[in-house]
């Protein structure tokens, strides 16, 4: 699943490509993706004739802010968007596409059909679900090691575990949570509550450090990741641990590890994190 970094990236260039186009229609052709309204036909309807102003990100959501509505798009595992002309012949799996007005398209390709799309009236998309819940952005002035450390402390779950919930830090998931905790030194299954002030001032540093190298080098791509004109990541070149199961740790030497964490598939150093 595309994580802070990603999705950021896919920000920029989305705002690259289709900000300032007006929306003449909407073809729906996987009507599940649609939560919010219920009917896709009043989801449709309300899109005609609005202009995006902007594309902003909250956590792992897109948030299309247009000239009444605000639409929230979550891409889940394989989602992904795209620019194209009118003419070009649709893609496999495309299940949304949203028709401007200067004969291009923005189209929404989905194989796994996870992905969400949630429309609400402009200011009330952060007092409903699915933003509502969700936690601290990691870069935001209120993102401290202070606020971080009450937040632990509050929890009897372990670091890996806790830092994976939306619900108190948004955006990190699986690859920056291993990265972040691996260039910490802190074993992902200590438990959250016992970390000290230098180690979660640590812990806060690395994570906004991390993020914010990935998402200087356009994300990661272990996967299918490709941001939204077609290109991949460079950060995976940068990684510590993720998915390098066996291989040799960049500092120590000693073989990553890989294990379950909260049923989460998680890399380490067993020498570097004790």
């Amino acid at each position: 699943m595309p994580e802070l970094p990603e999705v950021e990236t896919i920000r920029r260039t989305l705002n690259k490509l289709v900000k300032g186009k007006t929306i003449e229609n909407v073809s729906v052709y996987w009507p599940r993706l649609i939560k919010q309204p219920e009917d896709v036909n009043q989801f449709c309807d309300a899109l005609k004739g609005e202009t995006i102003h902007d594309v902003k990100r909250r956590g792992k959501f897109l948030i299309f802010s247009l000239d009444t509505l605000s639409l929230v798009s979550h891409l889940r595992m394989e989602g992904r968007y795209g620019l194209y002309p009118s003419e070009k012949q649709t893609e496999p799996h495309t299940h949304v596409v949203f028709h401007f007005n200067d004969q291009t398209e923005l189209r929404y390709r989905d194989v796994r059909k996870f992905g969400t799309m949630h429309l609400f009236q402009k200011g009330e998309e952060h007092l409903r679900l699915p933003l509502s819940q969700l936690g601290m952005e990691p870069f935001s002035d209120d993102f401290t090691a202070e606020w971080l450390l009450q937040k632990l402390k509050e929890t009897s779950r372990n670091i890996k575990t806790a830092l994976l919930d939306q619900k108190i830090v948004a955006g990190l998931g699986n690859i920056y949570v291993d990265e972040a905790l691996f260039r910490s030194s802190i074993h992902p299954e200590r438990p959250a509550k016992d970390l000290s002030f230098d180690e979660a001032s640590k812990l806060h540093l690395e994570i906004i450090r991390t993020l914010k190298e990935a998402v200087d080098k356009g994300g990661s791509t272990v996967r299918s990741y490709v941001n939204s004109q077609g290109q991949i990541g460079m950060f995976q070149l940068e990684l510590f641990v993720y998915a390098r199961k066996n291989q040799p740790c960049k500092k120590c030497g000693r073989p990553i590890q890989k294990m379950k964490v909260g049923g989460r598939g998680t890399h380490f150093c067993p020498n570097c994190q004790k």
